[in-house]
């Protein structure tokens, strides 16, 4: 009898050892997806990769990456102390006071809940993400605090890596224009639920916060600032990630307003938000700080750590398990469930014989896609892909025999779950066969992690405390 899914129908293969050879061919190939995924989060831990990049030289502190070198002389300060927010700040404050020891005065972090690390110096508040909470606005107070204390013989570390966003949200209040916790929640679901981009969706965020947009570095001038980032954003734009706590805002007000109107967001953000937005397109002085602002005088933003850098080590260790690898790129972006029939196209190319990349091959790329709510199912972008890549594998599954394929998110929380992400093959569409799951169902509720959960098909590595984007591997036999 035929098997039904998606609206299609396949024949199961006709031979038991056929199964049987296809059944341990995806086993491995799964194994090796998650071998790779993992040397490539190992390349990105932030730890190692501040103690790598920070160290001190003469009484000098120096951070050096591949592509930059700065030093600061340590006898200018008479205090040093470590901000940041974001779910890799944990891991990398400890590298911080690993480095400076007892030089660190005081210091405030805020994580998103679980992604935690032993400190001494610096304090740790867990928050909300993706949406902001109160402990949200307890941190950016606390950071707000330090920061407002600091003066020209402060030198500031501040670390910053994805998420930061939400986990680090002070409401926009100047006396004509007071934002609430409500209302940064609340447009903070619509944002997340529209289908807008991490771009966009920080362009308003940017201008409705009071430490966004650079105006963190507005609050510690005159001190110096030293930001170590860590990128999640596609293309590492500085001024996106985290919304830009220290970095110079290009985007204008009219660009934030341009975003709630391409998304149809006007008549459904809190009133509070569209008076603000519509006074900072009018009124420069309501602005976030741009480039040439003074208070960026004594600012150094470096970038410690990119999806390229992820890539590269999952490059590297899927050719030591004897793969011809092929990265694509790393800046990825779009709705999830369109880039997986991307992907799928690829893997049936390969299995057919293209000349891409010689079999077995390892097709890599990185970035971040989106995701339109459609249901009130549980997932992510990335559990979202692989489920729409099963789907593909439905339409006709001889044309994916040997293809294994993984999508995750790099900091192991994909959307509110406790998976980085999700696999498919030819083995695991059997298995949601035999658990008469409904990829129909599933794609049009965005329920994916309870699909792939009983396919056995979800991605666990638990908090990563690193945060780099998304990485997709896909993995073809010869």
């Amino acid at each position: 009898m035929p098997v039904k899914t998606f609206g299609w129908h396949f024949l199961p293969p006709c031979s038991c050892i056929l199964q049987f050879c296809c059944y341990n061919n995806d086993i491995m190939n799964q194994t090796h997806a998650e071998t790779i995924a993992r040397a490539a989060l190992e390349r990105v831990d932030p730890e190692q990769m501040i103690e790598q990049a920070l160290s001190i030289e003469d009484n000098h502190l120096v951070v050096a990456t591949e592509n930059e070198r700065h030093e600061l002389d340590l006898t200018n300060f008479r205090r040093i102390v470590v901000l940041g927010a974001g779910k890799a700040t944990a891991k990398m404050a400890r590298a911080v006071e690993s480095v400076l020891g007892d030089r660190v005065a005081e210091g405030v972090i805020s994580v998103k809940y679980g992604h935690t690390a032993p400190l001494s110096k610096v304090k740790t508040i867990e928050a909300g993400h993706p949406v902001p909470d109160e402990n949200s606005i307890l941190a950016a107070q606390e950071t707000v605090r330090i920061a407002s204390e600091a003066d020209e013989e402060t030198l500031c570390i501040v670390l910053i890596s994805g998420g930061g966003s939400a986990l680090l949200t002070l409401p926009y209040s100047d006396g004509e224009h007071s934002l609430t916790l409500s209302d940064m929640q609340e447009t903070t679901n619509l944002l997340l639920s529209s289908g807008a981009t991490i771009q966009e969706i920080n362009t308003i965020r940017k201008h409705i916060s009071a430490v966004k947009g650079g105006r963190l570095a507005a609050h510690a001038a005159p001190a110096t600032i030293l930001s170590l980032i860590l990128s999640d954003v596609v293309g590492d734009n500085l001024e996106s990630i985290a919304s830009g706590l220290t970095v110079p805002d290009p985007d204008s007000g009219a660009d934030a307003w341009a975003t709630v109107l391409r998304y149809q967001l006007q008549d459904r953000i809190p009133p509070n938000v569209v008076r603000l937005l519509q006074a900072c397109k009018k009124d420069p002085h309501l602005d976030t700080p741009k480039p040439k602002d003074p208070v960026f005088n004594r600012v150094h933003n470096v970038l410690i750590g990119t999806n390229a850098q992820a890539l590269e080590a999952a490059r590297v260790k899927a050719e030591e398990l004897g793969y011809n690898t092929l990265v694509l790129s790393s800046q990825v972006t779009g709705e999830a469930r369109e880039i997986a029939k991307f992907y799928s196209a690829i893997a049936v190319d390969l299995v057919a014989g293209a000349k891409a990349c010689a079999l077995p091959a390892c097709v890599l790329a990185g970035g971040e896609t989106t995701v339109t709510i459609r249901g009130t199912g549980k997932g992510g972008r990335n559990q979202e892909m692989a489920a729409a890549f099963l789907a593909e594998i439905a339409r006709r599954p001889k044309a994916f025999e040997g293809v294994t394929f993984l999508s995750a998110a790099t900091d192991g929380n994909d959307g509110p779950t406790d998976a980085a992400g999700g696999f498919a093959s030819t083995e695991i569409l059997a298995a949601a066969h035999a658990a008469e799951l409904s990829l129909e169902e599933t794609l049009a509720n965005n329920n994916s992690y309870e699909f792939l959960d009983r396919a056995g098909a979800l991605f666990k590595t638990g908090p990563t405390n690193t945060n780099v984007c998304d990485l997709q591997i896909l993995l073809v036999d010869a």
